[in-house]
């Protein structure tokens, strides 16, 4: 449980910390190192522990700043990354190779592309924008989710390398 809301208050300071915005037609979409860090959480505490960092961290985040309105959407998204990051790791054996971390990190990174899509359907229809318009309006939005899903793929790998090793031996002494 500690580690958990030690993870939740990292993913919020990785949004908070560097949070860039970007034009869009749905949402207020911005770039941040939030969803890297709750794919760690996932990939290190378990997809139960993961999600509720996650759940806490962006959630938290959005019902603080303004975004309180499609938080449970956030909430929603990792709780997708929380289940696919988790059937990933399984399915790879993470575990016993960290070479696999850079697959999980890419498909983890696509996974955030389509959910941030989905998401912005609904936000555009959460306003009255009839189902067409919404989905070429959330696809003309996608470029912070682009963003975001490259700096996954890359911030993943480096900081599992980094840091799994120190995880294990914490984890171990529980």
């Amino acid at each position: 449980m500690i580690f958990t809301a030690l993870f939740a208050a990292i993913i919020y300071i990785g949004i908070w910390v560097l949070r860039i915005p970007l034009p869009a037609i749905v949402g207020r979409p911005f770039i941040h190192f939030g969803n890297p860090l709750m794919i760690l959480a996932i990939i290190f505490l378990g997809g139960g522990w993961g999600f509720v960092a996650g759940a806490i961290g962006l959630g938290g985040f959005d019902v603080l700043n303004g975004y309180a309105a499609t938080s449970w959407l956030t909430v929603s998204e990792v709780a997708v990354m929380a289940i696919v990051v988790t059937l990933l790791v399984r399915a790879l054996n993470l575990k016993n190779h960290s070479g696999r971390i850079v697959a999980i990190g890419i498909i983890a990174g696509f996974t955030k592309v389509v959910t941030s899509y989905l998401v912005g359907v609904v936000e555009a229809l959460m306003v009255g924008t009839s189902f067409h318009v919404a989905v070429g309006a959330a696809f003309a939005s996608l470029l912070a989710a682009v963003i975001n899903a490259v700096a996954t793929a890359v911030i993943v790998p480096l900081l599992y390398l980094a840091l799994h090793t120190i995880f294990a031996r914490l984890l171990a002494r529980r």
